[in-house]
């Protein structure tokens, strides 16, 4: 008899390699058909594979994990993903197996597989209702990421957005910039650009998002240009002159 088959639908590569290594410790038998890394990936693996059981990220490029749970409603039971606990309590009162935030512990997940596993027994729930009531309430109030997990040789760190300095593009990828030390991440400038508070993350040149609790000196260049000096930091950051009118007074 073949046994449970699962999805995994998380776009930080980390995150979704320790989620699918705690599954195969802690849930052996359960096949992993295939990981996603956006949303369109999620649907087409959703149709491909169909799976029992679904493990997805609400916030994910291409398509939202809301507009995947549609999908997946009735047919693959559900457990979110994601960094914010506001919306738990719907989640579970509309059919969701269970909600875990990030990052995932071992003992935590292994809740949530006793969970699944109970209610394999049952057809999955319509999750319709649930789809609705998420998509209402992100788009009355945007949620901004208040953490991030970070590789630090092996393992995975996590790190306060607030203990961000600043980020700068690399290529394709982004170098996070802390007290505590530098990290890349595998998600462009523009990604976490659209992950991170505009209140608080301002970006002063194509290549460069600041802290602005952190900006300690604005400086004009002999060249007139504008350079941003961070609280205990050395290095001068430029400000493009597209970006330079966001430190002129009114």
């Amino acid at each position: 008899m073949k046994g449970p088959t699962a999805v995994i639908a998380e776009d930080e590569p980390m995150l979704r390699a320790e989620i699918r290594d705690l599954l195969r410790t802690h849930w052996p038998e359960l096949e992993i058909s295939a990981e996603a890394e956006d949303g369109v990936q999620a649907i087409e693996a959703l149709e491909r594979y169909g799976p029992n059981v679904l493990f997805l990220d609400i916030q994910m490029p291409g398509a939202t994990g809301i507009e995947v749970a549609r999908h997946a409603s009735g047919r693959a039971h559900v457990v979110f993903l994601t960094a914010y606990d506001a919306y738990a309590l719907q989640a579970f009162e509309q059919g969701a197996v269970d909600y875990l935030l990030k990052p995932v512990a071992a003992d935590r997940l292994q809740v949530a597989i006793e969970r699944v596993r109970g209610r394999l027994r049952e057809p999955p729930a319509d999750l319709n209702g649930l789809t609705e009531l998420l998509r209402s309430a992100l788009g009355k109030e945007r949620q901004y990421l208040k953490w991030l997990t970070v590789p630090r040789g092996t393992e995975l760190r996590v790190v306060a957005t607030d203990e961000i300095d600043y980020l700068q593009a690399s290529n394709k990828y982004t170098t996070v910039n802390t007290r505590g030390g530098s990290f890349l991440l595998t998600s462009s400038l523009k990604e976490m650009q659209e992950k991170l508070d505009p209140a608080v993350f301002l970006q002063i040149h194509r290549g460069i998002i600041v802290n602005v609790s952190r900006i300690e000196t604005i400086y004009r260049s002999f060249r007139g240009s504008l350079e941003v000096k961070l609280k205990d930091r050395k290095e001068l950051l430029p400000v493009s002159g597209s970006h330079a009118h966001l430190f002129r007074q009114s």
